[in-house]
């Protein structure tokens, strides 16, 4: 690790292989906490690189437990989290819209950390089981079009940074990294990030894993389209910016995508949007994130079909017939 610390001091940045070394030894508990402390600081002074963080990610999935889901060409929809906004489960709702469409989703998530309510968390107040067993996750992809990795059951090396990162208190690069340590690799992701230094960060991590890719970001600090305010929308085909008005939706405030003060308000939203009892402002936003993982999945269409495509499986009972299937089948 002296090292390491010795080359960040001086201003240098590490490589591929340097945090791939690292993240390795810190799962065989090499480094002791102060160490890992003063690494992540060190690279949150200088903000992480591409190399960096592909080389955290190569070792995350290394360490962790991989799904052969190779045979399916499925999407994930998550953000990064920690834009500090506590909306309710809008990627979670959208994955439901999108598989309610006919479409393969392979949703990556965890409990919620700067918000009341992640993935995990809402799930789970459903009655939502969690788990590891391959057999039963292809099974829920079959039957459903859905399945769900918890985090912690996946990457196993996350775990030992945690005391650490939960006692600076402060983000760090791990932060931005579960999104990208889905463990089927899917070869579609939608990424939502909270600011524009992250989405150029993501933009070029997904360039160089040659996926295909959605990556976006609200301009008021959203890590999803919150249709709060106009947003960027990144793919490996193009870079657009739109506004609510563009996708045939009005603004809407803050107050209105807000997750409440417990686990319980956030769940009541998110049923309210799959049963068409919420607001239609409530129901655009998930339609606009819906229909921009359409996009990634379908990138002929044009946004108005996308958001056609997902309104229909919203309307219809489609998505929520899924999300009920799914429980069931998951509980």
């Amino acid at each position: 690790m002296k090292q390491y610390l010795a080359k960040l001091i001086e201003g240098a940045t590490l490589s591929r292989e340097d945090t791939h070394d690292i993240m390795l030894n810190i799962t065989h508990e090499k480094y002791n906490d102060q160490q890992i402390a003063a690494l992540l600081m060190a690279l949150q002074m200088h903000g992480a690189t591409v190399d960096e963080m592909l080389g955290f990610r190569d070792a995350l999935l290394e360490s962790g437990k991989y799904v052969d889901l190779s045979d399916y060409e499925t999407l994930d929809i998550v953000g990064t989290g920690g834009d500090g906004k506590n909306t309710f489960n809008i990627s979670t709702c959208s994955a439901f819209v999108v598989a309610g469409a006919g479409y393969k989703v392979t949703k990556h998530g965890n409990g919620g950390s700067t918000s009341v309510s992640g993935a995990s968390n809402v799930l789970m107040e459903h009655g939502v089981k969690f788990t590891d067993d391959i057999d039963r996750l292809k099974r829920s992809l079959d039957e459903v079009g859905i399945c769900y990795f918890h985090a912690p059951l996946f990457a196993y090396g996350m775990k030992f940074v945690g005391p650490t990162r939960k006692a600076l208190q402060v983000p760090t690069c791990f932060n931005l990294l579960g999104p990208l340590v889905n463990p089927c690799h899917p070869k579609y992701s939608l990424h939502g990030t909270a600011n524009q230094a992250q989405l150029r960060l993501y933009t070029n991590i997904h360039q160089r894993i040659g996926d295909n890719y959605g990556v976006l970001t609200s301009y008021d600090g959203y890590d999803e389209i919150s249709l709060t305010s106009g947003f960027k929308f990144c793919t490996n085909l193009f870079e657009k910016v739109y506004t609510p008005k563009d996708m045939g939706f009005n603004y809407v405030r803050p107050e209105e995508i807000y997750g409440g003060a417990s686990v319980q308000d956030a769940k009541r939203l998110f049923d309210n949007v799959l049963e068409c009892t919420a607001t239609q402002n409530q129901q655009n936003v998930i339609l606009a994130n819906a229909a921009c993982g359409i996009s990634v999945l379908e990138p002929n269409l044009s946004i108005e079909d996308s958001v056609s495509i997902a309104r229909e499986s919203l309307e219809s009972g489609k998505a929520l017939q899924t999300f009920k299937k799914f429980v069931e089948l998951n509980s």
